[in-house]
């Protein structure tokens, strides 16, 4: 039979027990306060300072993409004089609609023709100092987006022929420039890191996160064509169907992208 302990020994078994769990526990806590230490001192070195005075690199990459129109647009008007408005009205409502319907046969659809004018005013004569009205001037236009550019020659031959007497506008453009656009800032990326990345490789660094980007870039300007009432026959005579050139263009996207040095 073992002999009962006193208070202090069992106070003191107790504490030779639980004392290696607590060692560990001491342990554990050094550790973690180690690591937080750490972490915070890494992070002062960048919190609250300014981007401009980190350790970081500047790399600048260009993406081009050839952009070749897919649609052209073109303004066609009627004005129309006359002594009445009822007149005038009438006259030039006939003479667009013949228009309108001569561009649904060659395959314009009607989404794709927009009235984007009508006007009304009366037109004045001056004599001996005196405003005599001559009568009233009635003006419409319309903007046609053509989808198929092999019929744009066919399109404005046929406007004119049907009495437009405004032309003008003749432009080429994308209808999605932003999928070309995105394709060209992949490009500005790729090349601003890979050449971040033989950068570092020649200072022997590493390359952390990055910090900024900003772009910046150009798209082409619509083409317009001059066009002139001869060109249309709108002297006299056949209207001839005229050779459009669409052309190309390029989108270039400028990308600058900052890179954490390591």
């Amino acid at each position: 039979m073992m002999p009962e302990m006193t208070p202090g020994q069992e106070k003191f078994s107790k504490h030779k027990i639980l004392w290696p769990f607590k060692l560990g526990l001491i342990i554990i806590l050094a550790v973690w306060l180690v690591v937080l230490i750490r972490n915070d001192l890494k992070r002062f070195d960048y919190i609250g300072k300014p981007t401009d005075i980190r350790d970081t690199i500047n790399i600048t990459g260009e993406g081009r993409v050839t952009a070749v129109p897919d649609i052209a647009t073109i303004q066609f008007g009627v004005q129309t004089e006359k002594p009445t408005v009822a007149v005038a009205q009438k006259e030039n409502t006939e003479q667009m609609n013949k228009i309108i319907n001569e561009l649904k046969k060659v395959g314009i659809a009607a989404k794709d023709i927009r009235t984007t004018n009508y006007t009304i005013y009366p037109v004045y004569d001056y004599r001996d100092g005196r405003q005599i009205l001559r009568g009233y001037f009635v003006q419409q236009n319309v903007t046609v987006k053509i989808r198929d550019l092999n019929k744009v020659g066919e399109v404005l031959a046929k406007a004119t022929e049907s009495g437009a007497n405004e032309v003008g506008g003749l432009q080429f453009t994308v209808d999605d420039p932003e999928a070309l656009r995105q394709e060209a800032r992949e490009q500005a990326l790729k090349q601003a890191k890979d050449k971040a990345e033989a950068l570092a490789k020649v200072m022997g660094v590493k390359l952390g996160k990055v910090t900024s980007f900003s772009e910046s870039g150009f798209e082409p300007t619509p083409y317009f064509k001059a066009l002139s009432a001869e060109s249309f026959g709108m002297g006299g005579g056949e209207v001839p169907v005229p050779s459009i050139e669409p052309g190309s263009a390029e989108i270039v996207v400028t990308a600058v992208v900052s890179y954490e040095i390591l």
